[in-house]
């Protein structure tokens, strides 16, 4: 019989699993599902040919499960593929002039003086610092539209030394931690069954710990969704995918890992929290009128934007919210250093998801990281929100189309996690 040990209150929060399960299944879930199936979130553009910068690798999964169908041109919506990155009609007009501007070196005098702010703050966005992620540059050639719903994240056959070899070079060389403290191995049994590890990670500072802990969880969501959409049945007929039980025990069991599932899927639930106080903080960007998901469809542009409002509204009224302010406290300069710290090395873990064999799990492993990535930065970038006037131009904070989808895509994929758990729950209930 599967044991969880997932129940009770989380470490560095004053939240409790039960309270997320039920908020989760049974609110955000249905809605956030319903707004991922729209023109806006479904089509998300990629550069899956950018080489792995680390090391030399040529072993592409030849599988046909691990590729991933490109759109063509004209399945895309007019206005996404009219301005990748812009929100409406009048901003795309913007983005013309932004690119005469740079052309010319300066902005047009004619222009007015709200415009030209705009222009410029586009501009200057393009080469902002305030970036967690390593962003694929969506002009290259080898950038190209997928539609997310036809190519799902799922068990593509993709593991072994080159799968273990990405997850390795996050955890070993991008989490803070010093060579000579072993972590547990996947199994579970660390050469101490994970005890140095987990004293160390206890001793260091809470945003270190955390970094850990987001990585972890992302880890667990991952493995979450390969064992809920696992390839069961392949015959010339037909291909059946489903939960696998076994995949799901071996990964997250309290006594088959020793210990350590339930620990991944606590991780799993401080990632749950880490992902929705980005959204309730965000809300002001996304309420301004000026502000559409722009698709060219006037009427379901209007119907998503009023569902992506309530969902966001929802994520605001969630009683049990992770307080931010314990990071980067204390002295400035030392925060600062910490933050720049943190910054860099999530941006080195958005390009090794560059170095991953299987294209599909490129896809969706590059969505995720920059989705968490969009996420840190608007923590991160709470003053600035704050500041946001209704109308006019949003100043210093700005959300390209890339990561407002990565963002809200990547949340998904941990709100699905959290209701597979449920359904894996009650599989396993039956099978007494």
């Amino acid at each position: 019989m599967l044991s969880l040990g997932v129940t009770g209150y989380l470490d560095d929060c004053t939240c409790d699993v039960e309270t997320i399960d039920a908020f989760n299944n049974y609110k955000l879930f249905p809605r956030l599902n319903e707004l991922l199936q729209s023109d806006y979130f479904r089509y998300y553009k990629v550069n899956l040919q950018k080489p792995c910068p680390f090391w030399e690798d040529n072993s592409h999964c030849g599988m046909r499960d691990c590729a991933v169908q490109p759109c063509s041109s004209d399945e895309v919506p007019d206005g996404i593929r009219a301005g990748s990155y812009k929100y409406s009609e009048e901003a795309n007009n913007l983005a013309e002039q932004c690119e005469e501007a740079k052309r010319l070196g300066a902005v047009d005098d004619s222009l007015s003086k709200e415009t030209r702010q705009a222009v410029l703050q586009w501009a200057q966005h393009d080469d902002s610092s305030d970036s967690f992620c390593e962003a694929d540059d969506i002009h290259s050639p080898d950038a190209e539209y997928v539609d997310l719903l036809l190519n799902p994240e799922r068990y593509t056959g993709y593991k072994g030394p080159d799968a273990w070899k990405i997850w390795n070079s996050i955890y070993e060389e991008n989490c803070f931690k010093p060579q000579n403290v072993k972590r547990p191995l996947a199994s579970g049994r660390g050469d101490d069954g994970g005890h140095m590890f987990y004293k160390w990670l206890k001793g260091v500072c809470v945003e270190k710990r955390a970094f850990y802990r987001l990585i972890s969880g992302l880890h667990a969501s991952i493995n979450i969704h390969l064992s809920a959409r696992y390839l069961l049945q392949d015959s010339w007929s037909e291909k059946k995918w489903g939960p696998n039980i076994t995949e799901f025990q071996q990964r997250f069991d309290e006594v088959l890992t020793g210990g350590e599932g339930p620990r991944r899927l606590k991780n799993l639930y401080f990632l749950y929290l880490i992902e929705l106080r980005a959204l309730s903080k965000v809300l002001p960007f996304f309420e301004r009128p000026s502000f559409q998901l722009y698709t060219g469809n006037q009427s379901q542009d209007a119907e998503m934007k009023h569902l992506l409002l309530e969902i966001l509204h929802l994520a605001k009224s969630f009683p049990l919210h992770f307080d931010e302010n314990s990071f980067f406290a204390g002295n400035k300069e030392e925060a600062a250093k910490l933050k720049e710290e943190f910054r860099l090395h999530f941006k080195n873990i958005s390009k090794i998801m560059d170095c991953v064999g299987c294209f599909k799990c490129r896809l969706w492993g590059k969505l995720q990281t920059q989705g968490l990535g969009t996420a840190l930065k608007i923590l991160f970038s709470e003053n600035l929100i704050e500041k946001i006037p209704e109308s006019g131009p949003s100043y210093g904070f700005q959300l390209t189309r890339q990561e407002i989808v990565a963002l809200f895509n990547a949340f998904g994929r941990v709100s699905t996690s959290v209701k597979e758990l449920e359904n894996f729950r009650n599989i396993l209930q039956n099978l007494r």
